[in-house]
């Protein structure tokens, strides 16, 4: 039987993936997805959740909060109450757990901001350096600074060299050679 997903607009086949590569890719993709889900309910919700699968290779994977003896025990005697220890653990595990999606928040939106900045230098790459050199900052400015400078004494220095008839053992670049400072 084949379900169907809705996946904004349109129907995704939920069916096997065939090629086996795709598919183990897939099975990791979805179990990151399904384990940072797992940590939202339990950070948003306070629960006890656990998860255990296995890979298409056959490779054991499961997810616990607070612990696995935790959640065991209360999937066996919903009703009973956690002992002391039982329950600082539960809590030190939240704890953990919390201080984890703390983590992955801030590398999330690290790692929004590294793209939004690789998306601007792209952008700046496409009009051409020289057109997109009021975008520079302090540090890149510097450099170009540097990279100009330093261009500029080796003509002297080659030219120099060419008026007193010494031959140079660097050439001359043509017109059309792709000379941009590499400053970003």
């Amino acid at each position: 039987m084949e379900h169907k997903k809705t996946a904004g607009r349109q129907k995704i086949s939920l069916a096997k993936i065939e090629n086996e590569s795709a598919r183990f890719t897939t099975f990791s993709k979805r179990r990151s997805g399904l384990y940072k889900r797992a940590c939202e309910l339990v950070r948003e919700c306070d629960v006890d959740l656990g998860i255990v699968m296995s890979s298409p290779k056959g490779i054991p994977y499961s997810f616990s909060s607070p612990t696995s003896n935790v959640v065991i025990d209360r999937f066996i005697n919903p009703t009973a109450n956690l002992s002391s220890s039982d329950r600082l653990v539960a809590a030190e595990a939240r704890k953990k757990v919390s201080q984890f999606n703390d983590i992955l928040k801030e590398l999330d939106e690290r790692e929004k901001i590294a793209n939004e900045k690789l998306d601007r230098l792209n952008e700046a790459r496409d009009l051409g350096w020289w057109e997109s050199i009021d975008q520079l900052n302090v540090h890149d400015v510097m450099k170009l600074e540097a990279w100009l400078i330093s261009g500029e004494f080796k003509l002297n220095e080659h030219l120099e060299q060419l008026e007193n008839g010494a031959s140079s053992s660097s050439q001359i670049p043509s017109d059309d050679a792709n000379i941009s400072p590499n400053v970003f």
